[in-house]
């Protein structure tokens, strides 16, 4: 007799591979944005300068955000090198795999099936704003990695009579690792929804029974939590006092928008969006869901979330990440019907599936068309063709599947997509980066030292001239304008500062000028930004 072929126990080995495809692959492809040249200097500056605690950019301290990620980004440049973009994305890269990972483990608790489970990690893992976080150098995925850890074990404490100290200290540890990657941000916008929800649905039962090792939760929380801002209060209480005053304000003055301005959450999924919009419809899928209890939990959440998110003035598309985790608990409940049920649904019904997956599908076989003719392919002959057979069968492959009424090989196909594309067409993204006057600050850096001069920049801030400059580029603010000095030095000007370069000339010698442009992106395209193009002069004083 033959042995039942349990296909559960494959679900770990393939969410592990996918991710590490999506996570891990190419992840030095895209040149650095402006919030991971923050992030990086200061990694950098803690390696130079041996200095973890009171954490600074261009010198100056930085205490805006906790130090967790960094220090994680700076131990990971330590042992991989500075000049590798993979080791400076790393450490975000293995958040997202905690991240899915844990997720992935707490679903089945809630009642659901390992199999659907296994569909919402892969929806999670695929969904657009996931991607982004996980493979950039930004510290919002760390922060809800954490907190995703922190509610795994809160169930276990909640619903589970053994080891309750051990599940309270685990999540009072990831609790804090969540506090001290983005302050209060996750406990707001993915804990908070989850105690909520999980309050309605579920209840906090016997919780009297736990109060001793509730309170331990709570002391271990708050500890990990704030002990290194109480540190910075203590040792830089001036600066920390403006820094914390200012980010403060920031919440009801900067990035002010609308209430309403997160009401297109469901489009942060990407490839998932019409599915996740559907996965909203309580009224239509309340009573084809496989566990109702677990649906309204996760519609709870997710809603709840937005919610929250959207009573507070500042907002910005990336602060939506924390909606993408509950959302993927939720889109898997459709999922799972479709599977079961989409040979027998009706053509409305129908409609929608074949709307979602046949805009990938067209995606996929226009691809070898549109790159070859939107893309200069001439250096990516292999990327180009290696993409394009990929994704024109993957394309093909769905459409067929489509008319053969097979809704799970679409739905696995979808998501090969994806990791064709981070596989096989990230590198065609470097025909983008042709910019014919780019010169490199890196350059002036050697320049300086063989000149033994010291390089200011004027009136102006911009992380990714000081990340590839190497090292810290004092400002002279024009406000209170005090000159260097020294008798000769450097000075970079915005192109557009022509004036207060003139006023100059009457107390100083230029003895040498060049332009430095680091835009990667050729002029003629939207990504060309003027902040990140200098004019750089040697100045001498007259005698």
């Amino acid at each position: 007799m033959f042995k039942k072929y349990n296909t559960s126990n494959y679900y770990l080995p393939v969410l592990l591979i996918t991710a590490i495809l999506i996570f891990f692959v190419n992840l030095d492809v895209i040149y650095i944005n402006i919030m991971e040249a923050r992030n990086f200097i200061t990694a950098r500056e803690i390696l130079d300068k041996n200095n973890w605690l009171l954490t600074t950019l261009n010198d100056l301290p930085r205490y805006q955000k906790p130090p967790l990620p960094t220090w994680l980004t700076a131990l990971s440049a330590s042992l991989f090198g500075l000049d590798s973009l993979t080791a400076l994305r790393l450490p975000a890269a293995i958040s997202s795999l905690f991240l899915m990972l844990f997720f992935y483990k707490l679903l089945p608790k809630t009642g659901i099936s390992k199999k659907q489970s296994f569909l919402s990690s892969l929806i999670l893992i695929s969904s657009f704003y996931i991607i982004f976080a996980g493979r950039n150098g930004q510290w919002d995925i760390f922060t809800h990695a954490f907190m995703m850890l922190s509610i795994y074990y809160l169930w276990n404490f909640f619903n589970n009579q053994k080891s309750p100290y051990r599940n309270a200290l685990l999540a009072a540890l990831f609790f804090g690792f969540s506090f001290m990657s983005k302050g209060p941000v996750s406990l707001y916008a993915l804990l908070l929804p989850f105690l909520v929800s999980y309050g309605i649905v579920y209840k906090f039962k016997d919780l009297k029974l736990k109060w001793k090792p509730l309170i331990i939760f709570l002391v271990i929380a708050a500890i990990v939590s704030s002990w290194w801002y109480l540190y910075v209060r203590m040792a830089d209480p001036e600066a920390f006092i403006k820094i914390t005053t200012k980010e403060t304000a920031n919440w009801s003055s900067y990035n002010i928008r609308p209430f309403y301005y997160y009401w297109s959450f469901v489009t942060q999924s990407g490839i998932w969006t019409i599915p996740s919009f559907v996965a909203l419809l309580y009224p239509y899928l309340k009573n084809k869901v496989s566990n109702k209890k677990a649906y309204t939990f996760s519609l709870l959440w997710t809603l709840i979330a937005v919610f929250l998110l959207s009573v507070i003035p500042e907002k910005k598309s990336r602060y939506l990440l924390p909606v993408l985790i509950p959302m993927a608990f939720n889109t898997g409940f459709y999922i799972e019907y479709l599977f079961k049920n989409f040979r027998n649904l009706p053509l409305k019904e129908k409609a929608v599936v074949h709307l979602n997956h046949g805009l990938i599908a067209i995606i996929g076989v226009a691809f070898p068309i549109g790159a070859y003719l939107l893309l200069d392919i001439q250096d990516h002959v292999f990327s180009y063709i290696f993409s394009s057979v990929l994704l024109f069968g993957i394309g093909v492959a769905i459409f067929i599947f489509l008319k053969k009424n097979e809704y799970p090989k679409v739905f696995y196909l979808t998501v090969g997509f994806i990791v064709a594309i981070i596989v096989a067409a990230f590198p065609l993204s470097n025909t983008f980066l042709k910019n014919p006057d780019f010169n490199n600050i890196a350059s002036l850096n050697s320049f300086a030292k063989k000149e033994n001069i010291i390089v200011y920049e004027y009136d102006s801030f911009t992380p990714e001239l000081i990340w590839e400059y190497g090292k810290p580029i004092p400002v002279l603010t024009k406000d209170s304008l005090q000159m260097p000095e020294e008798k000769k030095f450097g000075l970079l000007f915005y192109e557009r500062d022509s004036v207060e370069i003139k006023q100059l000339q009457k107390d100083y010698n230029f003895m040498a000028k060049q332009r430095f442009d680091i835009n990667y992106v050729h002029p003629s395209k939207s990504g060309y930004k003027d902040r990140l193009i200098r004019q750089f002069y040697v100045l001498e004083k007259k005698d």
